[in-house]
């Protein structure tokens, strides 16, 4: 391992770095806290000197490194992190959190991982005895890793650095991998990094170790989940599941002078989501009134038998009678088929491979539902692209993303036509309706659909 904590030695460094694909793994200050409440106190580096082929197998030459930034043992190295920048390959654990301190086209090992094998990447008991040791002594400390010793970290990383080697040489990084490293990734990091605005009377003691000065928190979206629907849960939050009626939502306000949070949450968005993959148009109007009266039910009875039917059967009757089931009916024979026929199967946007060697006790039913949770991603990854554009210069913020719902912090100053700008995106020219509702915080807000109606 060499140590660059010296202007001469970072330019050795950089002289070697910048001529080799490289592997790099960050320390934080704290492993607990999130990177945009964080500083960094080491950079490891693995600079990947050459690939061979040995004794029946690929491996790689290479030579580490470790950049010292803000770590006891070390001065303090003024690193400009631009530096790491060049037309090399650079690989990490988590490009979503490198993100957030650097906007580079890393690549995204754990990403490569589920693309191939459909579960997130797990690397078990890296941590010395002195990561035990220092962690049981210090828990109440915020730079516990500056105090743990530099060869400590280092047993831990090259620990990791050939877990992730073993994946370079085994995974492919093809053209999904740039869709989702670009879409998902850098989405999902583009909304993390906006943050939510706390009122901290209202949260736990352990929650607000989490909250900055200006106490605001940072979610961390998890795209690595069976069906491809992210997880979002941080610091203690699960942001996934912030109930309307315990209370949960009330802590999260506006951080604007005047503003207020705003919601654009679908209407029976599973519905109209199969309906335009099956080629079925629904009538203007509530999606769960029309199936109602097909069923000859009320708008609530009408809600839970279209989910049940969607996701516990449809019976032949159903399918023969009410003709977007029959649709439905269709779609889910044929991916069936396709997928015991290929023992895998497609999905309808990004062409992900659903492979049978990464899933157990597959059915029909439970492979549609894989496929709707994923193209509902793949659909919302898509408008989030667009929003992005849409909010560039402006002061309002998409703070967090569920799967049927967008949330934002709306600044007034940024004008009413800017909501029904956003509006007219999340809907895709009116193919998937939406409520909208403002409050002061999260738990209190107001349906206000009708003001943004006609535009």
């Amino acid at each position: 391992m060499n140590i660059v904590e010296t202007k001469s030695q970072l330019d050795n460094f950089l002289n070697v770095y910048n001529k080799h694909d490289s592997i790099i793994l960050p320390i934080w200050l704290d492993s607990e806290l999130h990177p945009l409440n964080n500083k960094l106190s080491l950079l490891y580096v693995r600079i990947i000197l050459e690939k061979e082929y040995a004794f029946g197998e690929w491996r790689i030459q290479g030579d580490d490194y470790v950049i010292c930034l803000n770590h006891s043992e070390s001065e303090e190295l003024n690193f400009d992190l631009d530096l790491l920048i060049n037309d090399n390959k650079q690989y990490t654990l988590d490009k979503k959190w490198f993100n957030h301190i650097i906007q580079t086209d890393m690549i995204d090992i754990n990403m490569l991982t589920y693309l191939k094998t459909n579960e997130n990447l797990e690397i078990k008991d890296t941590d010395t005895n002195s990561h035990h040791y220092f962690k049981r002594i210090y828990w109440n400390r915020r730079d516990i890793n500056s105090l743990i010793p530099i060869t400590k970290h280092y047993e831990k990383v090259v620990k990791i650095f050939n877990v992730m080697e073993e994946i370079i040489i085994n995974c492919e990084q093809n053209k999904l991998y740039d869709i989702y490293s670009k879409q998902v990734i850098d989405n999902l990091s583009y909304i993390e990094s906006s943050g939510l605005k706390v009122n901290k009377d209202l949260i736990s003691l352990d929650i607000r170790k989490h909250l900055t000065n200006d106490n605001m928190i940072y979610t961390e979206y998890n795209p690595y989940t069976t069906t491809g629907r992210p997880s979002n849960r941080f610091g203690g939050i699960n942001f996934s599941a912030l109930n309307k009626d315990d209370g949960s939502r009330e802590p999260f306000i506006s951080r604007f002078d005047g503003g207020m949070l705003i919601e654009l949450d679908y209407d029976s968005y599973h519905l109209r989501l199969i309906a335009d993959i099956v080629g079925y148009k629904f009538p203007d109007g509530s999606v769960h009134e029309y199936l109602g009266k097909q069923y000859d039910m009320e708008y609530k009875e009408s809600k839970a038998m279209s989910f049940k039917l969607l996701y516990g059967g449809i019976p032949k009757e159903i399918s023969e009678n009410i003709p977007f089931f029959g649709k439905v009916a269709e779609y889910i024979k044929e991916k069936w088929g396709e997928f015991k026929g290929n023992l895998s199967v497609f999905s309808d946007i990004y062409n992900k491979k659903i492979d049978s060697a990464n899933l157990e006790d597959m059915n029909a039913n439970k492979l549609f539902n894989y496929l709707i949770q994923l193209a509902e991603t793949e659909v919302n990854m898509g408008v989030v692209s667009d929003i992005k554009k849409v909010l560039e210069g402006k002061e309002s913020k998409v703070v967090l993303y569920q799967y049927d719902s967008f949330l934002f912090d709306f600044d007034p100053k940024d004008g009413k036509d800017l909501i029904i700008e956003l509006k007219n995106i999340i809907e895709q020219g009116g193919k998937f309706p939406t409520k909208v509702q403002v409050g002061n915080n999260y738990k209190n807000m107001t349906e206000v659909t009708e003001k943004f109606s006609g535009q």
